[in-house]
C-alpha cells in the first residue's frame, strides 16, 4: 500500500494537531483541520498559524487539493477560508475545495438558529460535501471518508493509506477519548465509532485532532499518533474488554463535569461558516454573538 507523507504541525494555544499529508509522487496534498489565531481578550484573529502552515507548503513544493475539517470545531476556529484564498492565489487559480461530512446542514442549522445567523452567510459554505466511506484522491493516493459519529452527529475521520485521522473521537490512550455533551453528540455513538477505528489491523496509525499531555504515562510533549494496537492496550476509557456500558456511563459522569471550551461561542459562528468571516455592519464592524444568561433578577 503506498503511503503518503505525513506532516505533523502542533497549535499549542488550542492544543490542537493539524496536518498537511501529501502524495510523494504528486506532491498533491490535503490539509486536515487547520487553525487560525484568535485573542478572545482583545476579539483579534491573527494568523501566524495559517502562515506556518502555507510556508510549509510552499517549502515543499505541494499542491493542495483539499482543505478538509473533521467536524466544526468548538475549540479552535478554522482557517479553511483564509487558507483557500491564499491557496487559490499561489496555485494559479487551483482552488483547494474546502471538504466536511453530508451531515454538516444539520450542524449549521441548529447553531445559525442559537446565534442568529442568515441562512445566506452559511449555506453552500463548504465546497464537497463527504458521503459515508467515499473514497477521494490526493495525487496518486487514495483517501477514504469515514463517519465517526459521536462527538458531533456529522463527524468524519480521513483514512489515506495505513494512517487515520480521526479528529475528536479517539485521543491518544492516557487522554482516551472525546466529550460527547455538545448538540447530537452521543456516548453510544461514540463508542461504535472507535471500534470501527480499533478494528483496523494494529500497525494502522490512529492520528488524533489534540493532544494534553503530561498525563498519566508521564509525557512532556504531545504526540500525534498511537497506532491500533496500543489504543487496544492502552486506551484508559476503550481498551480491549471495555464495554458499551461501561464507556457510556463514565463517559456521561465525565462530561457532566466539564466547562464549556474557552472559545466555544466564538468557534462555532466561525465554523460553520467555514471559516468565512461575518458579514459587515453599516458601520464598518464584524460581529460575532456571545449569549447573555441573567440570573435571579427580571424587568
Amino acid at each position: 500500500m503506498a503511503q503518503p507523507i505525513i506532516n505533523e504541525i502542533f497549535e499549542t494555544a488550542t492544543s490542537t494537531w493539524q496536518y498537511v499529508i501529501a502524495d510523494p509522487t504528486t506532491k498533491d496534498a490535503v490539509v486536515i483541520d487547520s487553525v487560525l489565531d484568535y485573542d478572545p481578550a482583545k476579539n483579534l484573529i491573527s494568523t501566524a498559524s495559517a502562515d506556518n502552515l502555507l510556508a510549509l507548503i510552499a517549502k515543499e513544493g505541494y499542491t493542495i487539493t483539499y482543505i478538509l475539517e473533521t467536524h466544526v470545531h468548538a475549540d479552535h476556529l478554522t482557517a479553511a477560508k483564509y487558507l483557500q484564498n491564499k491557496l487559490a492565489a499561489i496555485q494559479g487559480g487551483k482552488k483547494p475545495q474546502i471538504g466536511i461530512g453530508k451531515r454538516i446542514s444539520s450542524v449549521q442549522e441548529r447553531f445559525a438558529g442559537k446565534y442568529g445567523i442568515s441562512k445566506t452567510e452559511w449555506d453552500g459554505a463548504f465546497d464537497h460535501y463527504f458521503e459515508d466511506d467515499e473514497v477521494f484522491k490526493i495525487g496518486e493516493l487514495e483517501g477514504k471518508a469515514i463517519h465517526l459519529p459521536g462527538h458531533t452527529p456529522d463527524h468524519l475521520g480521513y483514512l489515506i493509506g495505513s494512517n487515520v485521522f480521526c479528529g475528536d473521537s479517539i485521543f491518544n490512550t492516557d487522554v482516551g477519548s472525546a466529550r460527547c455533551d455538545f448538540p447530537g453528540g452521543d456516548a453510544n455513538a461514540l463508542f461504535n465509532s472507535a471500534q470501527k477505528l480499533l478494528s483496523l489491523p494494529g500497525d494502522y496509525r490512529i492520528y488524533t485532532g489534540h493532544d494534553y499531555p503530561p498525563h498519566a504515562e508521564g509525557r512532556k510533549d504531545p504526540l500525534p499518533y498511537m497506532t491500533v494496537s496500543d489504543q487496544l492496550d492502552r486506551n484508559k476509557h476503550l481498551k480491549k474488554g471495555t464495554t458499551e456500558e461501561q464507556f457510556v456511563t463514565w463517559r456521561k459522569e465525565r462530561d457532566a463535569s466539564l466547562a464549556p471550551p474557552r472559545l466555544l461561542h466564538q468557534s462555532l459562528q466561525f465554523n460553520i461558516r467555514a471559516g468565512e468571516l461575518p458579514s459587515s455592519t453599516s458601520g464598518g464592524d464584524r460581529l460575532l454573538h456571545l449569549p447573555l444568561r441573567v440570573e435571579g433578577v427580571s424587568w
